[in-house]
């Protein structure tokens, strides 16, 4: 179900009534079953429905905290079950696990946690599936003491990104202090674009600007109550996100304009921020699916959208001045705004974007003028989708060096933004000039 037809069944004559537990789960059940986000989907449903406030909170509590600690939540029933977790039917196991959360993080009274996720079952599962639930709920209230078996569950990530971590941060303390961060409830982030909106209306939407940044702020409600965001004039974007895009922007040193080229652009949030830094220069944006280039047009103002495959670029587009490559990546970097990202990734998809990467930064250098700049970003802190991928481009292309980026450069010169020390996404970002 698409998350569009999700918010009209939710928001139908037949629906309305719906308690906000059974949208929760819905929602829940629909992203375990697609490739829907929760952060976009979760808050274009409550805007399409009738929820009060209050109700619209209760879901996204229990739509992401379940998502965030899903690991510690099985791990918790799967004591109690008489079959393996595998084995248990999603609906089910959705509810068992909305359960948990309530019984074990959320700290509801237990009759009443029992009560409601039962009746829940009974209406998504059936009976004789809410019978099971009842069973299983009711043994897992009379041990809430839970003592998670390994690091995995207690911090509620796989084992295969919590080594994901400690291969680039080398500290255990420092894993420990991110795997939290991407527990923690982030709020929404949005961007000023300063060619269509003003600080001014943002502020007084009732959002709060971050300090020390551009154009960022911080907001407690649904974006989607903001004018400004419903226009397409600011949009929704991490600061993470928003750093690497004004990094890049500030390669630019010359008076004259320059040819940009967004080799990845979809959805459209740092094209569009870049095209409201650069309002003399020249911006093409790629997006290969049509469908998506469609929706990244209504994004863009000024540039030129194509729709081609990245690792060929298209000769007639000429040569330009610096190309940006947010390659598609695990999305480790964003586990705490979609955390079933870390659940839905696995080892074996890296092998197939470190390759996907490597052709697009390939194709990139076949594009870029003399001088020009390459800007590799991903949204991950996965060494084979960073360092070891730079690493790789400079060794193929030696007429490349590595350029240094200010003070929140690391030894190398690249950037690698964190969750628990930056408060944003773990973006990456390396600048590869071109020497000859």
């Amino acid at each position: 179900m698409s998350a569009c037809k999700l918010a009209r069944n939710l928001n139908s004559k037949s629906l309305r009534d719906k308690s906000a537990r059974q949208i929760a789960w819905e929602l829940l059940y629909e992203i375990d079953n697609s490739e829907l986000y929760s952060n976009l989907v979760v808050p274009r449903t409550l805007s399409s429905s009738s929820l009060e406030a209050r109700d619209r909170a209760l879901v996204t509590n229990l739509v992401y905290g379940t998502l965030r600690m899903r690991g510690f939540l099985d791990g918790a029933i799967r004591k109690y079950l008489d079959r393996e977790l595998t084995s248990v039917e999603l609906k089910v196991l959705t509810v068992l696990r909305m359960g948990a959360y309530q019984l074990l993080i959320l700290k509801t009274p237990v009759h009443a946690a029992v009560n409601e996720i039962v009746d829940l079952a009974k209406v998504v599962c059936g009976k004789s599936a809410a019978s099971y639930v009842n069973a299983v709920m009711r043994r897992l209230s009379e041990n809430l003491d839970v003592s998670p078996a390994s690091m995995s569950e207690e911090y509620s990530h796989p084992e295969w990104v919590i080594n994901a971590f400690k291969d680039s941060l080398k500290d255990e303390a420092l894993v420990k202090r991110q795997l939290e961060a991407n527990n923690e409830i982030a709020l929404p982030t949005l961007v000023c674009w300063p060619d269509r909106s003003t600080h001014e209306e943002l502020l007084a939407a009732g959002a709060s600007m971050i300090p020390g940044t551009l154009n960022a702020f911080s907001f407690k409600g649904n974006p989607g109550d903001i004018p400004a965001i419903r226009e397409r004039r600011a949009g929704v974007q991490d600061l993470g996100s928003q750093i690497v895009a004004e990094t890049f922007v500030a390669t630019k040193s010359e008076n004259h304009p320059l040819r940009w080229l967004d080799l990845c652009a979809g959805p459209g949030g740092k094209a569009a921020y870049m095209e409201s830094l650069l309002p003399e220069d020249e911006l093409v944006v790629n997006e290969p699916t049509q469908v998506r280039a469609n929706l990244l047009a209504q994004v863009v103002k000024r540039s030129k959208v194509e729709s081609f495959d990245g690792r060929q670029i298209p000769v007639q587009l000429g040569l330009f001045d610096r190309i940006l490559v947010d390659a598609p990546c695990t999305g480790l970097g964003a586990l705490r705004r979609r955390p079933e990202v870390r659940w839905r990734r696995k080892p074996s998809d890296l092998r197939a974007l470190v390759e996907l990467q490597q052709e697009l930064l390939d194709s990139a250098a076949t594009r870029v003028n003399v001088g020009g700049i390459i800007g590799y970003a991903t949204c991950s802190p996965h060494i084979a989708e960073t360092k070891m991928q730079v690493n790789d481009f400079l060794k193929r292309h030696p007429n490349f060096n590595r350029l240094k980026i200010g003070p929140r450069g690391d030894n190398d010169g690249d950037l690698q933004l964190w969750t628990f020390r930056d408060g944003t996404d773990c973006m990456y970002l390396s600048l590869l000039e071109r020497q000859s």
